[in-house]
């Protein structure tokens, strides 16, 4: 097998420390190599002296496997001044009965060496920031709905079914009723007037809901839960506001993307700052949509196939773009929504939102790339492609229901 990096290491890393694998040309025997591992500190100053350890040694390529977080500061540092590559870890395992912490070491340094790794993609420091504000923005606000969630069972454990009649709870009828309740009010008639606007037609149900054993220690823990949500709320708009700032350069591509069904600002924001935003590190809109775990996967055996289950992907992309597949699917006279309705009926809902989650990728790999916008084929898309087949489904389905159908042109009819 050829050799493409004669002076080549591997570094697997873990918290406390990594472990250094050097792989050079070897000076008693041409054609062999010879491999030296060291272990260095996880700190600044040990990941520097690993550095100047591997200029030293004149390598040429370093490979190190993506571990959590901890290889970040290995990555910023060395590639300051070395070739580093980072690579996933679900394609470089060793073989099995020979994973320690050097041998993983060695591994990566001989497939760097013979150029058989992929580099993953490590946006620059700019997408980096974005990404940590869009995903601390992400987390934030699964823990405020798990915070509204909880409030929630506090008040059923109180018999109070406020929840059953108001959708939201943290509205402004909503507080004004848990304030209430807060502050010592029992009674469900003046707790049920507090209702604004449209609500106030539902004032008998509140009535009902709002009876229950309210007591000191619900009160307590309902203004605890309160508290934790207004905190969260008010990180969720700092985050907002910083991410508008940053997003400044990329505002022609969310404009783009605005126009997608189903895809509003915020999603546009985890798209562009999941992607980037530039469209020439993905070598095609299916390359895209496989780095987003949007593709299906491939197992066949004996010639059956046995699993077609999506890979993981990069979950705050996949989470955003779920959002935006479950909008588009309520998009009427949409293509994504007619793609959504054609696919449930035979793959069920759950695989027709991946299917309309990977045309949204796709689209938006073509928009950024050309810069144009969304194009709509409309509702009637798969009626125009073929309009013989969906006049046979019509007709089955007709027959189904014990109908019996002749269809006659409309030009032969006039």
């Amino acid at each position: 097998m050829d050799v493409l990096h004669e002076r080549c290491a591997g570094i697997d890393i873990s918290k406390r420390d990594a472990k250094g694998c050097v792989r050079t040309p070897s000076p008693r025997r041409k054609g062999t190599f010879t491999q030296q591992t060291t272990t260095f500190g996880a700190t600044t100053n040990a990941i520097l002296d690993l550095r100047e350890h591997l200029l030293g040694a004149g390598v040429t390529l370093v490979v190190m496997e993506a571990t959590g977080d901890y290889w970040k500061p290995f990555y910023y540092l060395l590639a300051e001044e070395l070739n580093v590559i980072l690579v996933n870890a679900r394609q470089v395992k060793n073989l099995p009965g020979r994973k320690t912490d050097v041998s993983d070491a060695a591994w990566l340094a001989q497939l760097g060496s013979h150029g058989l790794v992929r580099a993953s993609f490590v946006p620059p420091q700019p997408v980096r920031e974005l990404r940590d504000l869009t995903r601390t923005r992400t987390q934030l606000t699964r823990e405020r709905a798990q915070v509204a969630q909880r409030l929630e069972k506090l008040l059923e454990d109180a018999g109070i079914k406020l929840s059953a009649v108001v959708s939201d709870l943290m509205g402004v009828s909503g507080r004004a009723m848990l304030q209430a309740l807060i502050d010592g009010q029992r009674d469900p008639h003046i707790l049920a007037d507090l209702a604004k606007r449209r609500m106030r037609s539902k004032i008998p149900e509140l009535n009902q809901a709002l009876t229950g054993r309210f007591r000191e220690h619900h009160a307590f823990l309902t203004r605890l839960y309160l508290d934790q949500y207004d905190q969260l709320s008010g990180a969720i708009k700092q985050l907002t506001v910083r991410i508008e700032e940053a997003m400044s350069p990329f505002r022609p591509a969310l404009d783009l993307l605005d126009t997608i069904p189903g895809v509003n600002q915020a999603v546009a924001e985890v798209i562009v700052a999941e992607t980037g935003g530039d469209m020439t590190r993905f070598r095609s809109a299916q390359h895209l949509a496989s780095w987003s775990g949007l593709c299906p996967g491939h197992h066949e055996s004996a010639g059956r196939v046995r699993s077609t289950r999506v890979r993981p992907g990069n979950p705050y992309l996949k989470g955003a773009l779920g959002m935006a597949a479950f909008g588009a699917a309520r998009t009427k006279g949409s293509f994504l929504q007619a793609r959504y309705k054609r696919l449930t009926a035979r793959r069920g809902p759950i695989k027709a939102l991946v299917a309309v989650e990977h045309s949204i990728i796709i689209a938006v790999w073509h928009m950024l790339s050309d810069n144009v916008p969304y194009h709509e084929l409309g509702g009637d898309y798969f009626t125009r492609r073929d309009p013989e087949r969906a006049a046979r489904r019509a007709v089955s389905r007709l027959n189904d229901l014990g109908y019996r159908v002749t269809l006659d042109p409309m030009e032969a009819a006039g």
